[in-house]
C-alpha cells in the first residue's frame, strides 16, 4: 500500500480523528496464526492496519496466544492500554472483542480507551464453540491443534461457549453497561 490514501468525503472526520491516534488491535481465535499467512496472500486485519497507518494512526497488535482464556488475554489488553499515557482506540475481532470488553471493565484501562470497536464478537457465545467443546473428539483435536500452533492452552474455546458467555454477561451486566454508555 502507498503512503497516501484517498479519503472519501464522508470519512474525512474519522480520518482526522484517527490521525496520530494509537490503535490496539485484538485478534480473534487463531487470528495470530491466520495473520501470519499474509505472505501467501491471506489478509487477516492487514488491510485495516494498512489503512489506519495511511491516515496517520499507529496500529499495534496486542500479542496474545489467542486460544488462551478470555481473562488471560484481557489482562494483556489491559496492560497494553495502561502501557502508554496516550489513550487508544481498541479494534477487536471475534474473541478479541470479548477480551477487550473484559479488559475495559477495569476503570484504569477504560480511562485509557478512546473508543472500542468489536466486530463479529460472540458476546452471547458461539454455537460452533458449543459443538466443538461438546464433542470429545473435536475438542481433543482442537486442543492438539492449539498447542501445535502455540496458540495457547485452549481455555479460550470453552470461554466461547454459550453457557460460559451467558454466565459471564449476567455476572458483569452492570459493569458492561457502564463501558458501553
Amino acid at each position: 500500500m502507498t503512503d497516501t490514501v484517498a479519503i472519501a468525503a464522508e470519512d474525512a472526520r474519522l480520518a482526522a480523528w484517527l490521525a496520530g491516534r494509537r490503535v490496539l488491535v485484538a485478534y480473534g481465535l487463531l487470528g495470530d496464526t491466520t495473520a501470519a499467512l499474509r505472505r501467501i496472500g491471506i489478509d487477516y486485519m492487514w488491510a485495516q492496519q494498512d489503512w489506519l497507518r495511511a491516515v496517520g494512526a499507529s496500529p499495534e497488535v496486542v500479542r496474545a496466544p489467542t486460544a488462551a482464556s478470555v481473562s488471560a488475554n484481557a489482562a494483556r489488553i489491559r496492560a497494553a492500554l495502561l502501557g502508554s499515557e496516550r489513550p487508544a482506540l481498541v479494534i477487536a475481532h471475534s474473541k478479541g472483542g470479548l477480551e477487550a470488553l473484559a479488559a475495559l471493565l477495569d476503570p484504569a484501562a477504560a480511562a485509557r480507551c478512546a473508543g472500542f470497536v468489536a466486530f463479529q464478537s460472540p458476546f452471547a457465545g458461539s454455537p460452533v464453540a458449543d459443538a466443538v467443546a461438546g464433542s470429545r473428539a473435536l475438542h481433543g483435536l482442537a486442543l492438539v491443534g492449539f498447542r501445535a500452533l502455540r496458540a495457547g492452552d485452549g481455555e479460550g474455546l470453552r470461554d466461547l461457549t454459550t453457557p460460559v458467555r451467558a454466565a459471564w454477561m449476567r455476572a458483569h451486566a452492570e459493569a458492561v453497561a457502564g463501558v458501553v454508555r
